[in-house]
């Protein structure tokens, strides 16, 4: 199968003791993965990651989690890796987490909102993080649609009526192991209709480990298997879904072009 993992965070530390083992692997039975970044740090690694293999690529960004400690500095910093390096293809990931609240939710929409306008100065996707924050999510990507405002969001865990509005917008939905769980019922119906030239699909490694390898690392490998749960619920070939994602993906970040 063509696969592409379009979100694993390969620069973890969970991967530092055979980080160059799991890529190598994933480079033999992958086409393409790409690593998002959370700050400036992790944005420089996935970088100098992308620029290692040919398979791999990267997208910078301050995930919003860490926002309480964004700058105007940082974000000039990452928005010259975008600039100066041609592996760069989104800019991510970037949202709102009311999950946590590790940063207030006011400063977190005040930089989604500007990094949303930096992809648009930088002609980038957007790899959208939401988190029970659905409502505040869909406001600020309508308030800054039109241009070339476009994107992902990524390990959906929304309704089909948000995932509906997102891609009105010209978003792409990807789900990630959640929708491998037996549990995750109302995942599974969202993305059994979710339309073929609007799904991706992602691990975000080395987080939602899918079954059968639920509890370990996970790692973008791993991805085959929500390729294989979204075509049993579509009553398609796993290929297909492999074939279809991985196009979708390449047209979403620029690559091939």
């Amino acid at each position: 199968m063509g696969l592409f993992d379009t979100h694993a965070h390969l620069y973890d530390k969970a991967f530092d003791r055979d980080r160059e083992e799991v890529i190598h692997h994933i480079c033999k039975t992958l086409d393409y993965v790409v690593i998002p970044s959370e700050d400036l740090v992790t944005s420089e690694k996935a970088v100098a990651l992308a620029e290692s293999h040919p398979s791999l690529y990267a997208a910078v960004g301050i995930h919003p989690q860490v926002t309480k400690d964004a700058t105007e500095e940082a974000l000039a910093a990452i928005a010259a890796l975008a600039r100066t390096h041609d592996k760069v293809k989104a800019v991510g990931e970037i949202g709102l987490d009311y999950y946590y609240l590790y940063t207030d939710k006011e400063t977190q929409k005040y930089w989604f909102a500007r990094q949303i306008e930096l992809a648009k100065e930088l002609d980038l996707p957007i790899l959208i993080h939401d988190r029970d924050a659905h409502g505040d999510t869909l406001s600020i990507l309508k308030a800054h649609q039109g241009g070339n405002l476009r994107g992902i969001l990524h390990c959906f865990s929304g309704s089909l009526e948000t995932a509906k509005e997102l891609m009105k917008l010209g978003f792409y939905i990807s789900f990630a192991g959640p929708v491998v769980f037996p549990k995750s019922l109302k995942l599974k119906e969202v993305a059994k209709e979710i339309p073929m030239d609007r799904l991706l699909i992602e691990t975000d490694s080395p987080y939602l480990t899918p079954p059968p390898f639920r509890g370990k690392r996970n790692d973008p490998s791993n991805v085959r298997f929500v390729a294989e749960e979204i075509a049993r619920l579509k009553g398609v070939s796993a290929e297909e879904i492999a074939e279809q994602t991985k196009r979708n993906a390449m047209e979403v970040y620029g690559i091939g072009k």
